[in-house]
């Protein structure tokens, strides 16, 4: 089995798109045949309005998929509540060669909304807001033909941009003042460790159901290996200090890439390895090799500031292969 996740930096169509969707596919669809994936988890798919009708679809994503063997793939889509369907900018999608038995999102069902008052807002103001995760998990099972079912969870936490503060901004990048971007910043870190820590008691959740769940979580986690997004999902036993919770802690796969090869983003010329694939301890077992694409990877900060409407992606595709 070969599992791969992949973030698409918000494939769309235009207007809201500034490249047209060929020139996106001529740089995306050859990654995605690469991969050549039995499940494929993509994050950063916006959704598309048609004259007249309600409801968003995923157009874009149809017509990259349609120039890529994952035409045929049975898909999940994630949702920002029950309901309420196609979201307009980054939503998550799980592709699977075999059947989804379920699917559900998950954003604060376990961990509820945040409660915050802003310190440095301009004028202050001593009234708390109630702050919701940007994205939410999408949780699959799937089908593969055995006694357990693969159990997928798709994500994408919160990016470190610090978040808005009331009377802080000048512009969209400008702050007003150091103290208000540390604070922005600040909530952001808040955020995306919250996040976590919903993915990590969902693992829990499927973890207490079956000691032995087949467990991968993939996606974009906008953090690093060791920094508090990861150490939270993870749940290492240095960690708990409890030798008896190892079994439950999951296994962070792209430690096996060498250190010289291991990122799959380049900011500011330094290399980042932002997306992750872990897994239980009982899938660890049929865990046989990983790789990630990173050979044409550009400098995203350089990319942005000097590219021309790049029509890539500025991560790289992350693929791990199962016995």
């Amino acid at each position: 089995m070969r599992f791969a996740t992949f973030n698409l930096e918000s494939l769309d169509l235009p207007p809201r798109s500034n490249r047209s969707i060929e020139e996106r596919i001529a740089m995306l669809a050859p990654e995605l045949r690469r991969a050549r994936a039995d499940i494929l988890c993509l994050q950063e798919v916006n959704g598309q309005t048609r004259p007249g009708e309600k409801g968003r679809t995923l157009a874009a994503l149809d017509m990259l998929l349609d120039a890529t063997p994952y035409a045929g793939y049975h898909r999940a889509v994630s949702e920002m509540k029950v309901g309420s369907g196609i979201a307009d900018v980054h939503n998550l999608v799980t592709l699977s060669r075999w059947p989804i038995v379920s699917h559900r999102s998950v954003r604060n069902n376990i961990v509820p909304p945040l409660r915050y008052s802003q310190v440095t807002a301009e004028p202050e103001t001593e009234a708390e807001e109630t702050i919701r995760f940007d994205r939410p998990l999408l949780l699959a099972e799937i089908d593969v033909g055995e006694a357990r079912s693969l159990m997928v969870v798709n994500c994408h936490l919160r990016a470190p941009l610090a978040s808005s503060i009331s009377g802080q901004k000048l512009a969209p990048f400008v702050w007003r003042s150091v103290g208000g971007w540390a604070e922005g910043f600040c909530l952001s870190s808040i955020k995306r460790n919250a996040q976590a820590l919903e993915l990590r008691l969902a693992i829990d959740d499927m973890l207490r159901a079956d000691p032995q769940a087949q467990i991968v979580v993939a996606g974009d986690f906008n953090a690093e290996d060791y920094e508090s997004p990861l150490r939270i999902v993870t749940g290492a036993e240095q960690d708990t200090g409890n030798g008896a919770l190892a079994v439950h802690s999951m296994i962070v796969l792209d430690r096996a890439i060498e250190d010289g090869r291991r990122f799959s983003v380049i900011h500011q010329g330094r290399p980042q390895m932002l997306d992750h694939i872990l897994v239980s301890r009982y899938l660890y077992g049929r865990f046989e090799s990983i790789d990630v694409y990173n050979e044409a990877l550009a400098d995203e900060a350089v990319g942005y500031a000097r590219v021309d409407r790049p029509a890539g992606s500025y991560h790289a595709c992350l693929v791990a292969q199962f016995a």
